[in-house]
């Protein structure tokens, strides 16, 4: 298992935390030794699904102001998780180029949503990484 897939099996524990509406970190170790990832990408889960935890209400908010008065109710939860894992690698994972988060981001929804949801992230990815460098300036 690389990153790539360890980034893949995130979103889809984010997913299943976010339908069971359980944020728990007994979900986490249930999942973790079930699927027995190699350490690094075992590492890799827990610290990105512990900071995009953590940092929910604050990763939520900036989905909702860059999607364009999209609630996040109607956002499909397999989308959500994706731009969850995506602007917690952006905010808090200097060691992934930002590029490399929104390509996967974008990778990742081809293959467990559809072309419509791959332009959606990528706009509000988009948008948010906009914002980013208008502050840098």
């Amino acid at each position: 298992m690389g990153r790539k897939i360890a980034r893949e099996e995130a979103m889809k524990l984010l997913f299943q935390m976010e339908i069971n509406n359980n944020f728990s970190n007994s979900i986490v170790e249930e999942y973790l030794e079930e699927k027995k990832p190699k350490n690094r990408e075992s590492e890799y889960i827990s610290d990105i699904i512990s900071k995009a935890i953590q940092n929910k209400e604050y990763i939520d908010s900036v989905i909702e102001k860059h999607s364009k008065s999209w609630k996040l109710n109607r956002i499909a939860k397999v989308d959500l998780s994706v731009l969850r894992i995506a602007i917690c690698e952006i905010n808090y994972r200097s060691d992934i180029p930002l590029e490399v988060s929104i390509n996967e981001a974008l990778e990742i929804s081809k293959t467990y949503s559809n072309l419509e949801s791959a332009k959606f992230i990528n706009g509000v990815l988009g948008s948010y990484v906009k914002r980013l460098d208008e502050k840098d300036e």
